[in-house]
């Protein structure tokens, strides 16, 4: 399957934008957290603030701009390997091997392979998955509820959204595993 590498490359941070300190801290903050959740609806910077943040986190980062096409869960696995490549070439071999066989094993060995790849990944790193509320796909969405049960400790998942996807973010939020940023933190306050 061609890829197109445009919905991987992490977008540059724009001239003549607020900065915004405060959030760039906030994603900045070192914990056990597994999921950092930036929901709001359009226009309140997501993007951009991701973009602002991955010019000096200092961590590999792996980028995907998400679209409707990626809800066939084959395409989604395809891409997110395609994403983890830009940081360590050789990941995910084995799983596109397996995407493309005639009689693909289960969603579930696919992901272990990938999960096990990952945690050969010798630094710490950060995947995106920017415009998230385009997946609605059930089989997408249990993929990534697997992968984030499983995540190895150097990974850190960035979903950017419009809506809070279908995610056991309560679970993670008790564990202190999930830093949430919503329309209240995006929203511009006065100096």
């Amino acid at each position: 399957m061609p890829i197109l590498s445009t919905k991987l490359y992490i977008p540059p941070p724009r001239a003549k934008v607020v900065l915004r300190p405060r959030l760039v801290e906030t994603l900045n903050e070192d914990s056990q957290r597994k999921l950092i959740l930036i929901s709001a609806p359009a226009g309140f910077g997501k993007t951009t603030l991701l973009s602002e943040w991955v010019a000096g986190c200092g961590r590999s980062v792996a980028w995907l701009s998400l679209d409707e096409g990626d809800n066939e869960l084959t395409r989604f696995l395809t891409y997110l390997v395609a994403a983890l490549q830009t940081i360590e070439a050789n990941v995910g071999e084995e799983v596109l091997a397996m995407l493309q066989s005639p009689q693909p094993p289960t969603a579930e060995s696919i992901l272990t392979a990938l999960l096990n790849d990952m945690t050969r990944i010798p630094d710490r790193f950060v995947l995106i998955l920017d415009d998230y509320h385009l997946i609605d796909a059930e089989a997408v969405g249990n993929a990534l509820n697997f992968l984030l049960k499983h995540l190895p400790p150097q990974m850190l998942l960035v979903i950017a959204t419009r809506e809070d996807p279908a995610l056991p973010l309560a679970r993670l939020r008790a564990r202190s595993q999930l830093t949430e940023l919503r329309v209240a933190d995006l929203r511009f306050t006065p100096p």
